[in-house]
């Protein structure tokens, strides 16, 4: 019997959605993958910014590293972390999220970290490319399109959570920090 000599991939990862009022409406912080195979890819792979988890880590404490190592930015006097629970993305992949509202400063330029990759493919050569190459900020109609299609229920999450709270202070699905 083989063993397989790379360690299992961890199924579960960790992200942050970050959120800003801007006229009246919620935009969202996606973040765009880096390397060649995404280079003209728009609609449809866009992301949270988020990683893969260890065993029995704490998730919350994952998404807000992820976010920094990915976005370039570390979340720092967050009022409250809203649940948002989990999605199963189609390579099985489970998903846990959490929003908080926030912007960048300005300026701001995205600065993630890298991950090597042979390229041109068997050519025997090694490059490194940035996890993510861009970071923007899109209105909730737009972040539907760009967005991976199984994390926008994180969209309806949010906007539901944010009706919840509004509509009525003493209910909140939000935890402080």
């Amino acid at each position: 019997m083989s063993k397989n000599p790379k360690s299992p991939r961890s199924r579960i990862s960790a992200g942050l959605l970050m959120f800003r009022r801007r006229n009246d409406e919620i935009e969202v912080l996606l973040a765009h993958p880096g390397g060649p195979f995404f280079v003209r890819k728009d609609d449809g792979v866009w992301t949270i910014p988020k990683g893969e988890a260890a065993p029995g880590e704490d998730l919350l404490t994952r998404a807000q590293i992820e976010f920094e190592e990915e976005v370039g930015f570390r979340p720092e006097n967050v009022q409250q972390w809203i649940e948002l629970g989990w999605i199963q993305q189609k390579g099985g992949k489970i998903v846990h999220a959490w929003a908080f509202e926030g912007n960048l400063p300005e300026p701001f330029e995205c600065k993630s970290n890298l991950f090597e990759l042979e390229w041109p493919p068997r050519s025997g050569k090694y490059q490194n490319f940035p996890e993510v190459d861009q970071a923007c900020f899109f209105s909730d109609r737009v972040a539907r399109r760009k967005l991976k299609s199984r994390q926008v229920p994180f969209l309806d999450r949010l906007r539901a959570a944010l009706a919840d709270r509004n509509t009525d202070p003493t209910k909140s699905r939000a935890t402080n920090s």
